[in-house]
């Protein structure tokens, strides 16, 4: 865990445009970091290319580098920073590092492309959401709902490829609204905020990051605050976030799963579970705060929902084995989304997957959730963080959940299949990242569609 001091560095309020010419460090090299190489190299800037851990080849450049080379973070590469102008980082480099602090100290700006973007942006168009789950699927909502009422819609941030990328095909195109998913790492480089945000959910998690849950609950919540911010969308349902409206921004419309009851355009959406038409109810009201007037058409509404592509990995149905449902929910990576995917399946037996990398999650509410389930449940504990999922349920739900620690994702498919017959769920819900067994949360939901696959009759 990085050291911590209380409060984050700086947030430079620089543009992308302030960035022209400039000797600029671009601290890390992932998705985003690559993106931002390509827009300083658009700007004429000069590139100083460093990262924690130098991916293969880059001595040499590398793919999608620029023939530059790579230094380590700690072999030079913090000096190197040091001499530039700026430093341009990557969301996943904590503000709270002590680097980042020397940095800041030394007089170079530290800051993100996102924050970079927006303090540019023309922010009236730009809706941010955060949140700790449903950012994703609400992004997409919102962007799609938008596109279906005729607009010039981008989503980007977290998802997808950053708005600023010049890479993106759609990069040069007129666009009308901006639709951007906005993580707690980005959401602390932000300045600026737009009159608009969205906080879909609030639950613990990337204390890694962030050092203290309090702390990641401000940092979360601080892109609804900062000068420009005039609404927030929120959860309605979340007591964390009733108890934190003061970190809410001067206004805040409080959106729960059953509203508007008689509303039927969010079954065009086809996704599952009370959480989604939450979800869904959250980006119709940022589209009316946006001043779209068709957002209060339902029969307007529903036309543009329709061809709606649920996103991978989030409560998919990606098949049927002897009678059998399974789900595809590698995404949740912690209590709260897998509670809401059990949610999704009342009165049904459900075989559920959970583990992956510890990280420290407390699984006592995981447990707490089991217990007060009706429909009998079968929990599936996978490594690493297994062991410790089966000894919080056997303590706080006795009886009410099967526990049965499996080694490894194939197995636990295939126990899952074995029990859930003739009409029942296995949900691959882990309540834990990927890391270690798998590349990332798609790679894990291909394994668990390999192992369907593989339980299928020839």
């Amino acid at each position: 865990m990085q050291e911590r001091t209380g409060t984050p560095a700086p947030r430079p309020a620089l543009s992308w445009s302030d960035l022209r010419g400039s000797r600029a460090g671009v601290w890390g090299l992932g998705v985003e970091g690559r993106a931002n190489l390509r827009k300083l190299t658009e700007l004429g800037a000069d590139p100083v290319l460093v990262d924690d851990r130098p991916p293969a080849g880059a001595e040499a450049g590398g793919e999608g580098l620029a023939g530059r080379p790579v230094l380590a973070t700690g072999e030079g590469g913090l000096a190197a920073l040091a001499a530039c102008d700026v430093v341009v980082k990557s969301p996943g480099i904590s503000r709270y590092r002590p680097e980042v602090r020397e940095l800041s100290a030394r007089g170079v700006p530290v800051t993100g492309g996102l924050a970079l973007w927006l303090a540019g942006a023309d922010r009236a168009r730009v809706v941010c959401v955060t949140g700790t789950k449903g950012k994703s699927s609400t992004t997409a909502i919102a962007g799609h709902l938008l596109r279906g009422l005729g607009y010039q819609c981008l989503t980007g941030g977290n998802i997808g490829q950053p708005p600023w990328d010049p890479a993106r095909p759609d990069a040069a195109a007129g666009c009308d609204f901006w639709v951007i998913e906005t993580s707690s790492y980005q959401a602390t480089d932000l300045a600026f905020s737009p009159p608009v945000v969205a906080v879909t959910s609030l639950h613990p998690d990337h204390l890694d990051w962030h050092g203290d849950v309090a702390t990641y609950y401000r940092d979360k919540l601080s892109a609804c605050s900062q000068p420009g911010a005039d609404l927030t969308v929120a959860n309605g349902d979340s007591d964390l976030l009733a108890e934190r409206a003061a970190l809410l921004g001067p206004r805040v419309e409080w959106v729960r799963a059953d509203d508007e009851p008689g509303a039927d355009w969010m079954a065009r959406l086809g996704l599952l579970g009370t959480h989604n038409r939450r979800n869904a109810l959250i980006a119709r009201a940022c589209l009316r705060a946006l001043g779209v007037p068709a957002a209060a058409d339902n029969a307007a509404l529903a036309a543009a929902a329709a061809g709606f592509t649920p996103l991978a990995s989030r409560l998919t149905v990606i098949g049927e084995v002897a009678g059998v449902t399974f789900v595809d929910d590698s995404l949740s990576t912690n209590v709260l989304p897998t509670l809401a995917a059990l949610d999704a399946f009342p009165g049904r037996r459900v075989a559920l997957i959970a583990g992956g990398h510890d990280r420290g999650i407390d699984y006592r509410p995981l447990a707490a959730g089991l217990a007060a389930r009706d429909a009998p449940t079968l929990v599936l504990a996978i490594p690493d963080s297994g062991p410790r999922i089966a000894a919080a349920i056997e303590a706080g739900s006795p009886g009410k959940a099967e526990v049965s620690v499996c080694p490894d994702l194939a197995a636990a498919v295939g126990r899952g299949l074995r029990w859930a017959r003739p009409d029942g769920v296995v949900l691959l819900s882990p309540a834990a990242p990927s890391f270690g067994v798998f590349r990332d949360y798609r790679d894990r939901g291909q394994a668990f569609a390999a192992a369907m696959q593989a339980c299928a009759p020839a």
